[in-house]
């Protein structure tokens, strides 16, 4: 029997489930237009063999190593090492063997059909993973992965993929996309410039980072008109050398500030200074999304706000092991009262592109799709990190179309580090949008000839027209 259904993510009724399949079909040659996510761009410039299955699928997941932990199983028996070079375990079988030992705790998760889908999909293994066929999959897995069909490169043509985004921040130099560009290779590889390290006060080594950023750029950090222009100049370096079209945000919170330019330079000496309190860092983020938006509309960029994640919530886990440790988590967040400055300024600009995410689910009907459905710069980014899932997505239609539409919304993007999971990222947002749209032509709210078309939309055009692409 095949490890994936082939009418997974459908609606139980007969009719409907055979309308969305149809409906799923329709887009079965689209491409994958991956507009924002953060795979490492050195894959694509060396083109070198993926080391072995553990270093793919395990120690750079925190979706799966959270998973893990949650049931007390430590990080250091996946391989994650502390910080302060404490032992960690370096048998990459026996990590394994302890992922597929514990891979029942995936049931019904998104990170199980990402799973099983890669597994059979991209290595063409059909049977059950766990703890007894753990080691007939390290080794099918690792064979692959020493032969070039295998590599980033030859994956990225037989993924379909069309356009495919990196993440990188405002001090990196961009040399591997400076490698991708000079190689010659056709596929489209690009960057997305992410500024917080130097519009953040609250990140480490502060105005080291914005001393370093300035110099980068050919000007000092004396004055917030230099600092300005240090923005312009390596906005404008992210677009030439990564071939850039968006820009990335975030900040704990959607705080928008529209300071005159006397108090803005005023705050941004204190920040510099390290005197400003924890009200003041959060007016600067502010200003600072609200200048970034300035500079969208100067530049055409388009902007990305990722808000309401409170970044590694264990302090223990932080202190041993670092950043990004699968201890994020999803907090309130304000959008009606925090956005208005910046959309007093600029918010009618119809050529300004502002794509708004979220982690709190309650603001999709209440504020989002509002303001998205009135503000000309707006658009809703897909159901994001915790709800990149069937039930997220589907509730994320649910609360927005009726006040946004569908072409208020950006169409699918993945938002992986785990390059594998893409093709199945997208199948399951394309299985969920078919189905949504089966639901709709079934209830008399859409037709057919609307349904077949609105799904090249959602697979491809909107993510296109957003990120300008």
């Amino acid at each position: 029997m095949p490890r994936l259904n082939p009418d997974r993510l459908f609606p139980p009724e007969p009719q409907l489930r055979a309308l969305a399949s149809a409906i799923f079909d329709s887009a079965a040659d689209a491409p994958i237009l991956s507009p924002h996510g953060h795979t490492d761009p050195r894959w694509f410039a060396e083109d070198a063999a993926f080391p072995d299955p553990t270093q793919l699928f395990v120690i750079p997941d925190h979706y799966v190593f959270r998973m893990l932990h949650s049931q007390g199983v430590p990080l250091e028996s996946l391989g994650i090492a502390p910080q302060d070079g404490g032992p960690a375990e370096t048998d990459l079988r026996k990590i394994w063997q302890t992922f597929a030992d514990h891979y029942h705790l995936f049931r019904g998760t998104p990170s199980r059909l990402w799973l099983d889908h890669a597994f059979a999909t991209v290595f063409g293994i059909e049977e059950d993973f766990g703890p007894a066929t753990a080691m007939a999959f390290y080794d099918r897995i690792a064979e692959a992965l020493t032969t070039p069909a295998f590599r980033p490169r030859a994956l990225y043509k037989r993924f379909d993929i069309e356009a495919l985004a990196t993440t990188e921040g405002a001090l990196d130099d961009l040399r591997w996309h400076r490698m991708i560009r000079d190689s010659g290779w056709d596929g489209r590889v690009i960057t997305t410039y992410r500024p917080d390290a130097v519009t953040d006060p609250d990140t480490p080594d502060f105005r080291q980072n914005v001393e370093s950023f300035c110099a980068m750029a050919g000007t000092d950090a004396g004055s917030f008109a230099r600092y300005l222009d240090a923005h312009r100049a390596r906005r404008a370096y992210f677009r030439d050398i990564g071939g850039a079209t968006a820009t990335d945000h975030g900040h704990p919170t959607a705080t928008t500030r529209n300071l005159s330019p006397a108090a803005t330079e005023a705050l941004y000496q204190k920040v510099l200074s390290g005197r400003a309190d924890a009200a003041e860092r959060e007016d600067f983020r502010g200003q600072m999304l609200t200048e970034m938006a300035k500079l969208s509309l100067e530049d055409g960029m388009v902007m990305q706000m990722h808000p309401g994640s409170f970044r590694n919530h264990s302090t223990a886990i932080f202190d041993r092991f670092g950043r990004d440790k699968g201890f994020d988590i999803p907090t309130r967040t304000d959008y009606v009262r925090d956005l208005r400055p910046l959309l007093d300024a600029i918010g009618h600009e119809r050529d300004l592109r502002i794509i708004l995410f979220t982690l709190d689910e309650t603001a999709y009907a209440r504020e989002l799709a509002p303001l998205a459905g009135v503000y000309p710069c707006l658009r809703l980014g897909p159901a994001w990190w915790f709800h990149d899932s069937f039930e997220g997505m589907w509730r994320y239609r649910q609360m927005t179309t009726e006040t946004a539409g569908f072409y208020n919304t950006t169409g699918f993007n993945d938002d992986t580090r785990a390059y594998l999971s893409i093709p199945a990222r997208h199948d399951v947002a394309r299985r969920v949008d078919a189905a949504y749209l089966a639901t709709l032509v079934g209830t008399g709210r859409l037709s057919e000839t609307d349904a077949f078309d609105l799904m090249q939309d959602l697979t491809h055009r909107l993510a296109r027209q957003a990120y300008r692409l």
